[in-house]
């Protein structure tokens, strides 16, 4: 079953929880001053997002040790933690019996910044303010045991009053979240969800919209999501101070999710000469129109067209580059696969997606390596001899050459010394560079070893060649010379042999 969607028969109350996550450095946090992440679930009760089920006991609304609340008294120390540990082992045992998962909507809490443009008399052109906000995705649909019965909704009037961040309230009824059980987990991952909310501005309607780009850090999935207001300023609703929003009785500001685009993996790494799959999925409200997909590429300053599709039509612009299907495309997944890869399509990726009414992007960054091979060859008949480790067609530029001396029953020790030959590159753009160690004499059996180290490499190349002992080698010149000399005698004595003479040879002739 597709993560997101909702299960058949799943009934319309369901329990789950929430997790917020925050991209604050320590500095940002005014010394530990910031929300605790709410792990929460749904317990029964309405639907309706502007009324929720029920409120967690305050104080379950634990503060992480250390970090404090924006207002108000704070938790005792640790209660954030024990939620969360007692999350994190409901979680484990989801892992353990996948089979007894089922769907359940939840609640995904975000901490955010909203990104405003500075419009301060005296500010400089294009400088922006950020200010503390929260995203609360409502009831999104997730795979659980139903072992977080325990927790409740987000509930707005539980928030500080003091000062309390910007709550964006986003339905996801009109499309799907299919990243929302990384967002959920994060917390007990150790990580941090980065998430920046801005206007979206149309020029089709002027209604007000933003969009949300959420992403959970360590190469997790990445989630843009463009958001319309729900409620008109001409019901009496109160505004919000300084976004001039109607605001619900909870104090949010009411949002509808109507496009999301996601990539499974913003970072990748492939081998040269391998084939690539650039992940691509979106989801579209019902009533708006697919009009385009487009890949654009950038590297090194240089951007240029990939691939694009509109309605019935496609150009692809690098050879061999294709899109899947029309029927997947129709249904959300605009991936991007590139056969044969070369150096040159090395860099950012931009899938843009493009409905009759918004745009929404990602971006994917793809790194190209080659793995170096490596030849070690001994050379210079004088003592000592010269030992040349030889690293060819490798990519990235970075690479680390270690000499390694072991003598017979000791242990292997790095040495240095080495020397390197100047940097060549290939006309595909790989790199080579030789490395030159003198052998220092040894006992018998004594090896020298280069090993080579690359971001392409799971573990570093070994080469390993042994270096003859002094005595031995002095030895063996000694018995070649000697081989040499007695051979140069012999051949100068057949030299000065005396030939026969042919004046004194006797002719023997026939008798008469």
């Amino acid at each position: 079953m597709k993560k997101g969607s909702q299960a058949p028969g799943d009934p319309a109350s369901g329990f789950g929880r929430s997790s917020r996550g925050d991209t604050r450095s320590e500095s940002e946090r005014g010394g530990g001053q910031g929300l605790e992440r709410k792990l929460q679930a749904r317990k029964g009760g309405s639907e309706s997002p502007s009324s929720p089920a029920g409120t967690r006991p305050p104080e379950q609304w634990g503060r992480a040790a250390g970090r404090g609340g924006r207002g108000g008294s704070a938790a005792p120390m640790g209660a954030g933690q024990g939620w969360c540990l007692l999350l994190c082992l409901a979680l484990s045992r989801v892992a353990a019996d996948p089979e007894e998962r089922q769907w359940r909507k939840v609640d995904v809490v975000l901490d955010c910044f909203l990104v405003e443009e500075d419009r301060h008399p005296g500010s400089l052109a294009g400088s922006r303010t950020t200010v503390e906000a929260l995203l609360v995705l409502r009831q999104v649909p997730v795979l659980d045991d139903g072992s977080l019965e325990a927790f409740t909704d987000f509930q707005g009037g539980t928030l500080a009053k003091d000062n309390p961040p910007v709550t964006f309230e986003a339905s996801v009824n009109l499309v799907q979240i299919p990243q929302a059980e990384a967002l959920l987990h994060a917390d007990c991952n150790g990580k941090e969800v980065s998430c920046e909310i801005s206007h979206y501005f149309l020029q089709a309607t002027k209604k007000d919209s933003f969009i949300a780009n959420v992403q959970v850090p360590g190469g997790g999935p990445s989630v843009s999501m463009v958001m319309k207001v729900l409620r008109d300023a001409e019901n009496g609703a109160v505004l919000h101070p300084t976004l001039k929003l109607p605001l619900s009785p909870q104090g949010m500001v009411q949002t509808a999710v109507e496009l999301q685009v996601t990539t499974q993996t913003p970072l990748l790494n492939f081998l040269l000469g391998s084939s690539a799959s650039l992940h691509c999925g979106f989801s579209v409200a019902p009533g708006l129109d697919l009009t385009g997909v487009e890949w654009r590429l950038q590297h090194k300053g240089h951007g240029q067209l990939v691939y694009s599709w509109t309605t019935g039509q496609r150009q692809a612009k690098r050879e061999g580059a294709s899109l899947e299907s029309e029927q997947l495309l129709l249904t959300g997944d605009a991936s991007l696969t590139l056969p044969s890869l070369t150096l040159k399509d090395e860099g950012t990726y931009i899938c843009q997606i493009t409905t009759s009414l918004y745009q929404a992007q990602q971006i994917v960054q793809l790194h190209v390596q080659a793995s170096p091979k490596v030849q070690l060859s001994l050379t210079n008949k004088a003592l000592p001899p010269t030992l040349i480790c030889n690293i060819a067609g490798y990519y990235p530029l970075d690479v680390t050459v270690t000499w390694i001396r072991e003598e017979p029953g000791g242990a292997p020790v790095p040495i240095s010394g080495a020397s390197f030959s100047s940097l060549r590159q290939s006309t595909a753009g790989t790199y080579s560079v030789s490395s030159f160690l003198k052998a220092e004499p040894g006992p018998e059996g004594t090896t020298y070893t280069c090993q080579v180290s690359h971001i392409s490499l799971e573990e570093p190349l070994r080469s390993t060649a042994w270096v003859a002992p002094p005595e031995q080698k002095t030895a063996f010149g000694v018995l070649l010379a000697s081989s040499l000399f007695l051979l140069t005698l012999f051949f100068l004595g057949l030299q000065r042999w005396p030939a026969p003479s042919p004046r004194s040879a006797k002719t023997l002739r026939p008798s008469r």
